[in-house]
């Protein structure tokens, strides 16, 4: 079998992978889902759903940095990674033990297309094309949802000290353009740090969202922002939600929907 990953990589296999290592969370849940739990051997220790795979299989370090001997030992016939989530080095060093697929995730149709090839990859055909089917019908749905509504200018707020935010050419901004969300920093690339003492006061911005992930915003942090942008409603969002793009995405587009029309409860129009 051979196949192409999502970064153009040939990927030959003699026969279809029955030992997987996920390095990525998200992907973890997509195999899980497709009916591929029993053959991951390996996984980060970020890797929370289903809640308990961290105990039915071996964790093998984070996203960043991976432990290569507790990977070599496991005598993977393939290792999933991402090309945002892993590094280049971490890429390298595992096909030195054996095929690595990397995905490369910016658009809905992207995480189709990567469902689609996990299916091919793990002879799950038929679960893959009905997931990504489904994902599509969501997708359709909420476009009618939001359609007529109006759009508002927000900025994603990833990670504190130094603030970072979620900028274009990235997985969430394509998310928060479906919502119908102005991106502010649109016009910035990936993940910029951004200074808001020297920004000041923005007054245009009308809804900032908070993230759980990467960095775990709580309540007490709305304070801290709401000083910079104080026309904005101050939003604790679900990373998980804006940002994993397999599996996840069948929750998403509900979450959406509740996001938007409690925004719209609490915005004077």
């Amino acid at each position: 079998m051979e196949v192409l990953d999502q970064l153009h990589r040939r990927i030959v296999l003699k026969n279809t992978p029955k030992r997987i290592i996920s390095l990525v969370p998200s992907q973890t849940e997509l195999l899980c889902d497709l009916g591929l739990e029993d053959a991951l051997v390996g996984v980060t220790k970020f890797c929370c759903h289903p809640h308990d795979i961290t105990t039915k299989s071996l964790v093998v370090g984070g996203t960043k940095q991976v432990n290569l001997v507790k990977i070599k030992a496991l005598k993977p016939d393939i290792i999933l990674c991402n090309k945002e989530e892993n590094t280049e080095e971490i890429v390298k060093a595992c096909e030195l033990i054996c095929q690595v697929h990397v995905s490369d995730i910016y658009t809905i149709d992207d995480s189709r297309e990567l469902i689609e090839q996990y299916g091919k990859l793990f002879n799950r055909p038929w679960q893959a094309n009905e997931l990504s089917a489904k994902i599509k019908i969501e997708v359709s749905n909420f476009i009618n949802f939001i359609e007529d509504r109006k759009t508002l200018e927000v900025c994603y707020f990833i990670w504190k000290s130094p603030w970072m935010v979620a900028a274009n050419n990235t997985f969430i901004n394509h998310l928060l353009e479906l919502n119908k969300f102005t991106n502010t920093f649109k016009y910035c690339e990936r993940y910029p740090e951004i200074n808001l003492e020297a920004s000041g006061r923005n007054d245009s911005v009308e809804v900032v969202l908070l993230s759980s992930e990467p960095y775990p915003f709580r309540e007490k942090h709305k304070e801290e922002v709401q000083v910079f942008f104080p026309n904005a409603q101050i939003i604790l969002a679900d990373g998980e939600m804006f940002s994993w793009y397999g599996s996840r995405l069948l929750k998403a587009f509900q979450y959406f929907r509740t996001l938007r029309l409690n925004l719209e409860n609490n915005l004077t129009y």
